[in-house]
């Protein structure tokens, strides 16, 4: 089954293609057929003189960074992207999500959504698309906002996985908490589920563990498409028996967002270092799962930092409250996880520390909480990789600091104006505010 990829505003588009390169270089990098095809069919079509053109729509309100990817692309002499696959237009949305929203995204509707059409036909079996975008600007947030929410009206019965970049804690542009909350409240209603990767911590990865010294976008967009193409390459599933997954979004929704108040996703890999350093390192399974066990229970984003203090609470205690007295540190308690193992002797690989009920809510049996998918083919050259897609409280801290924000620069009405002029009323923003605060409640009481 294949996936329909829509790149909107700047950010969406240049880790769209990131992606694309990273996926296609890693499914013709000397694997085996059967992953090869599987990748191929899920990421690409080849058109009448077979190069393989991207199964992707590219959204922007300004064509040099669309122009750009697609150059880049083509440049590749891997892949390209589609030469009628694109939509720009003469003038941005000025990072007013409401400018997006309201205005863009609604007069150029019938285009974008033709695009989308294209795509689909081309697909055999659709498993669900994928939208890619920042939630800071507003061309990604808004007219990404509002093409998702097309999306959920011409394909009711497909899953729809947004993925979100958020922008950095210190500030892109003045009103991206604004942003970011009108995005968030109504793609809560409108996705299956919601993968979320912060560029505050890709960066912290960037300069720590990979020793990038002048760290540009680039890389941070390197690093968000290698640990989303981990997640997205072909895996064999618990019910696969023996065979790629033929329905990668249906399977990883249905792994991590049972619930309709918990939809947001974050991503963690190991491991991560250095191109330098790959020579001289050594990874054992029980190594790295050890790791990345202990990354989730003390929410820590990467290797290097990890809290060891932090202990599950004994199984004896039973139930949240028991937990939450047991605790004398923080504690990331999950709803699922999906835990995905590349590579040398993967079968092999034991992970009963994830299956432990402490790490869980009391309300869901571990044994539902818990996927494991795995691949014995190697990824990104580590001849052992694995990666953590977590539903847990990862991202209540920097959800409620953005909420925070905008709260604070609302109750001093400060640019509201920006965005009453383009017909988003004061009552638009209660309500984003008032939907993200019943997400924030939903994720504290997990644990």
């Amino acid at each position: 089954m294949s996936i329909v990829t829509v790149q909107l505003g700047q950010c969406g588009n240049q880790v769209g293609q990131e992606l694309f390169d990273v996926i296609c270089k890693d499914a013709h990098d000397g694997q085996k057929k059967g992953y090869n095809d599987a990748s191929t069919e899920r990421f690409f079509h080849e058109t009448t003189t077979g190069d393989l053109s991207s199964r992707a729509v590219l959204i922007d309100m300004e064509p040099k960074v669309i122009n750009h990817s697609m150059s880049k692309a083509a440049k590749s002499g891997r892949w390209r992207y589609g030469e009628k696959s694109h939509f720009s237009q003469k003038q941005g949305s000025g990072n007013n999500w409401a400018n997006g929203f309201c205005v863009h995204g609604p007069r150029h509707r019938e285009a974008m959504e033709d695009l989308v059409r294209r795509e689909v036909e081309r697909c055999d079996r659709l498993a669900g698309v994928m939208t890619m975008m920042s939630v800071a600007g507003g061309t990604g947030s808004g007219v990404g906002t509002y093409v998702t929410q097309c999306l959920r009206e011409v394909y009711p019965n497909s899953f729809i996985l947004n993925h979100l970049t958020w922008p950095y804690d210190s500030g892109e542009v003045i009103v991206q908490n604004y942003n970011s909350v009108l995005t968030l409240s109504h793609l809560y209603g409108l996705s299956d589920a919601i993968l979320v990767h912060e560029n505050d911590t890709v960066h912290r990865i960037c300069a720590q563990l990979l020793n990038i010294k002048h760290i540009s976008f680039g890389d941070v967009n390197r690093v968000i498409a290698h640990q989303l193409a981990s997640v997205l390459q072909p895996a064999l599933t618990t019910d696969s028996y023996g065979v790629y997954s033929r329905n990668p979004l249906g399977e990883l929704v249905s792994s991590l967002a049972c619930h309709p108040e918990y939809k947001l996703l974050s991503v963690c890999s190991i491991p991560q270092v250095a191109s330098s350093s790959m020579a001289y390192s050594v990874f054992s399974w029980p190594g790295l799962l050890k790791h990345l066990r202990q990354m989730l229970i003390s929410n820590t984003k990467m290797e290097e930092g990890i809290d060891w203090q932090v202990r599950a609470p004994p199984a004896h205690c039973g139930g949240a409250e028991s937990a939450r007295s047991f605790r004398t540190t923080v504690f990331n308690t999950s709803l699922a996880n999906l835990l995905i193992l590349r590579g040398k002797d993967v079968f092999s690989a034991e992970a009963d520390g994830f299956q432990e009920a402490a790490l869980y809510t009391s309300w869901l049996p571990s044994r539902e909480a818990f996927s494991m998918w795995k691949s014995p083919v190697s990824f990104n050259q580590y001849e052992k990789s694995a990666t953590l897609v977590s539903n847990s409280q990862t991202l209540l801290k920097p959800l409620d600091n953005m909420v925070r924000k905008a709260w604070n620069m609302f109750a001093s009405r400060a640019y509201i104006h920006q965005y009453t002029k383009f017909g988003i009323a004061e009552e638009d923003f209660l309500d984003s505010f008032t939907s993200l605060e019943q997400v924030l409640s939903s994720y504290i009481q997990l644990g």
